[in-house]
């Protein structure tokens, strides 16, 4: 017998605790903070003073510096005098003498030169530069009126040239004597580049003998670099040698490349060879610019000899020459040259082999999408070659060396593969992987070969690629040296196999018994690469999740499951081209195609909770969307359809793991064959269509109330409801009779009532809104009689008294914010 305290007693027992446990919480209070004061340093007390004077505003901080205001004032001056000497120049100059020109213009060009060194000399280092950048102006000008009064019938090119030599040593001589002054040497610097260009267009030189003058100007601006100690002239002489040799170079390219003959060519392979060793030089002397100056190097000899060999063979072939002459360019790796030279010559090799790649990926392309373009013409006969096959004219003769250029690329990238850094190697690997795949890819098309040898070459590729990614793999593959290299390899094999399997069956619609061998051996390749994944995915190896050995076994996953997807779809194009070629009409090769869901299916069932088995279900149901597009047309055979997909969904609900999922799909699938076979019945009664689903959706709502009484009635019962009510209410505002609407407003008046008495909220609502909604469109007429009764005037006047009382409120609550606004100023 068990003693229960009466509840007096209870309480003054809970009282008693409550007393307690409240007494032990301010005693470990108090300790808390005599323990935060022992750790807490005290603050340093700093007495304050009795009489402290008021504390004056803080100075508002100026907006400018004194220097900056200096220099913005200096070089607004220099600007307005330059206009003004110009102005004077080119406006006024002619309202005086001979005498008077020279002597305005001299003085004042003596002056501007000469007051530079007394400023420099009272440190206005500043003013000084203001008015040397002036003076230098001045020179300009002075050049200019000699050309105007003395020289007027010199040649205007000519006389530039010399006119800016003469300045350039001019303001380098100037600029040294004033060696404080930071303008006159980048000035002389800039205006060095001009002389040579310009008296090679002068003299009507031609392209050569300019690239010529460009290149040795390049050289001086080197020298200058190289000598000169004043910071500002290096960094302009460095930029302007760069401009200069980069100018010569691609204009001595383009003549190297367009050159009719190897003597032609090797005019501007000399200055390009040049060009190399002056930039070799500099990479090796400069090891700021080490790679810069390498890569220029290796760019222009590439080009250089490789133009001497172009005008004596085809254009396909001077591409290989350019690329063999690149990758000599590697043979650096063994030089005595410093580190980032080295790296500046490998770089132009590999730039000269991406130009050469990219050349060659139009034929690839064409290879791969180029079966895309004669879809339309299925099983119209096998063509002539490969060529006519794709469809695709791209003038094959002048890319027949493609497969070879995509083969020496690769070789180049696998030869570097040792050599690389680590980072570098899957990089290098999977780019040798896939430009071999391209070039055996490509190699029908550019040799023209028969067309069953351009399919046989696709499939061969496909099984391939699909051996390597699954040798990738492979315990014993995982097992080598770089098994970081392994995830990347894998990638790109399998991609590279996935793109040719697409490219050959289009190539494969051809011909009837092309297409069913071809995805025949598609399906079977697949189908075993999988098979080898698995075997492969099951030895994980040792390690964490991170290591390579478990990555590579969840990539081997994650391609499995792919590749069975793959298989699905193989299976499904195999059987419509079967059907097709037995001559079944459409709307049986849909029953056909839903041999796959069910199948699918099946096969989920036996692979349980196995990476492939979902990825293979849903694949398989997808199969279902074909089967209703082929259907289509004919609503007996969708609702054919429908109702078998439901059978399928239906039983896959028999798996716990998938009854949730499977079971919703197949009540729709079930709903949606039913909704179609009444449309092929022409049933246009909605509620023929929604009753059918309201029904089961309430007797499930019901059954998860008393499974789980915490359910939404919303959840429970909201669906079923509107799927009935909704399209039944919008029929009625519709509906001229009177039967449709007392039906309806019968019903949402019991759904209300049921929902008052059991308190549920979503049959109130939708009952309640239905009803009021179906009463409201019952007593429209009426509605519209009273209010065409209403005087004009009423609504206007409505609406105005609401506007204003809108107003009102607003204005209201901007006065209450303005005076809460003011107290808190107020405080302080």
């Amino acid at each position: 017998m068990e003693n229960v305290p009466r509840p007096a007693e209870e309480l003054a027992v809970l009282d008693h605790e409550l007393a307690r446990i409240d007494a032990r919480r301010e005693q470990l209070l108090a300790r808390r903070s005599y323990l935060l004061t022992l750790l807490t340093p005290p603050r340093p007390v700093v007495p304050r003073p009795q009489h402290a004077p008021a504390a004056r505003p803080a100075a508002r901080a100026p907006e400018t510096s004194p220097p900056s205001v200096q220099n913005a004032l200096l070089a607004l001056g220099g600007v307005l005098l330059t206009i003004a000497a110009i102005a004077f120049t080119v406006v006024s100059w002619g309202s005086m003498g001979i005498g008077g020109r020279s002597a305005v213009l001299g003085t004042v060009t003596a002056a501007a030169l000469a007051t530079p060194a007394l400023l420099l000399r009272r440190a206005l280092t500043s003013t000084a530069e203001a008015v040397g950048a002036l003076a230098l102006v001045l020179t300009v000008l002075d050049a200019y009126a000699l050309y105007r009064v003395a020289l007027p019938d010199a040649d205007p090119l000519g006389y530039t040239a010399a006119a800016c030599a003469v300045l350039a040593a001019g303001w380098a001589a100037y600029g040294l004597l004033l060696d404080r002054l930071r303008t006159p040497l980048p000035a002389a610097v800039l205006t060095a580049q001009l002389p040579l260009p310009l008296w090679a267009l002068a003299a009507g030189a031609s392209q050569m003998t300019f690239s010529w003058a460009l290149l040795v100007t390049a050289v001086a601006d080197i020298a200058i670099a190289r000598w000169t100690k004043q910071e500002p002239a290096r960094s302009v002489a460095g930029v302007t040698a760069w401009v200069a040799g980069g100018w010569a170079l691609l204009i001595a390219g383009g003549l190297s490349v367009t050159a009719g003959s190897p003597l032609d060519a090797a005019r501007p392979g000399a200055l390009l060879l040049a060009g190399a060793g002056v930039a070799l030089l500099v990479a090796v002397r400069v090891p700021g610019v080490a790679f810069a100056g390498a890569l220029v190097a290796g760019l222009a000899a590439t080009v250089a000899t490789g133009g001497m060999l172009r005008p004596s063979v085809p254009f396909s072939w001077a591409v290989v020459g350019y690329l063999l002459c690149g990758a000599a360019l590697l043979a650096a790796v063994r030089a005595p040259l410093p580190r980032a030279a080295v790296h500046g010559l490998c770089t132009a090799a590999g730039t000269v082999v991406t130009v050469a790649v990219v050349w060659a990926l139009p034929s690839v392309a064409a290879a791969l999408l180029g079966p895309v373009s004669v879809v339309d013409d299925i099983w119209s006969g096998a063509p002539g070659g490969a060529r006519e096959a794709i469809g695709i004219d791209l003038g094959w003769p002048a890319m027949a060396t493609a497969p070879l250029v995509l083969l020496i690329s690769a070789g180049l990238l696998a030869l570097a593969y040792g050599r690389l850094p680590a980072s570098a190697r899957p990089a290098a690997l999977s780019g040798a992987t896939a430009l071999g795949w391209a070039a055996v890819l490509v190699l029908p098309s550019a040799l023209d070969l028969g067309y069953a040898t351009a399919v046989a070459t696709g499939l061969v590729t496909t099984a391939g690629a699909l051996t390597l990614a699954v040798y990738a793999h492979l315990p014993s593959a995982r097992r080598r040296p770089a098994p970081e290299v392994l995830p990347e390899f894998s990638t790109t094999a399998l991609v590279c196999a996935l793109t040719s399997a697409g490219s050959v069956s289009m190539l494969s619609l051809a011909t009837e018994t092309t297409t069913h061998v071809t995805l025949g051996v598609l399906l079977a390749l697949f189908c075993g690469a999988a098979v080898a994944l698995n075997a492969a995915g099951t030895d994980t190896g040792a390690g964490t999740e991170a290591s390579p050995s478990a990555r590579a076994a969840f990539l081997a996953r994650s391609f499995q499951a792919l590749l069975a997807c793959l298989a699905v779809v193989t299976t499904v194009a195999l059987l419509c081209a079967l059907c097709a070629s037995a001559g079944l009409p459409r709307e049986h090769v849909a029953l056909v195609v839903l041999a796959v869901p069910a199948a699918g299916a099946l096969l989920g069932a036996r692979l349980r909770r196995h990476p492939v088995a979902l990825p293979t279900e849903l694949t398989a149901a997808g199969a279902g969307l074909l089967a209703l597009g082929l259907a289509a047309g004919r609503p007996e055979n969708v609702a054919l359809v429908l109702a078998l997909c439901g059978v399928v969904a239906a039983g896959t609900a028999l798996r716990p793991d998938r009854r949730p999922a499977a079971g919703y799909l197949a009540a729709a699938l079930f709903v949606l064959a039913t909704w179609v076979r009444l449309y092929a019945s022409d049933v246009a009664t909605p509620e023929a269509y929604t009753l059918p689903v309201t029904v089961p959706a309430l007797v499930v709502g019901v059954l998860r109330r008393r499974g789980d009484p915490e359910a939404s009635s919303w959840t429970a019962y909201g669906p079923g409801l509107a799927a009935t009510l909704l399209p039944s209410l919008a029929a009625a505002w519709g509906d001229t009779h009177w039967l449709r609407p007392l039906a309806l407003g019968i019903a949402a008046l019991a759904v209300t009532l049921v929902g008052a008495r059991l308190r549920l909220q979503a049959l109130l609502v939708l009952g309640g809104a239905v009803l009021a909604l179906d009463t409201l469109h019952e007593l429209a007429p009426y509605i519209v009689q009273v209010v065409g009764a209403l005087p004009r005037w009423l609504p206007p006047a409505l609406a105005g008294l609401l506007l204003l009382a809108v107003g009102a409120t607003y204005e209201r609550r901007l006065n209450d914010a303005r005076r809460l606004r003011e107290s808190l100023g107020r405080m302080r």
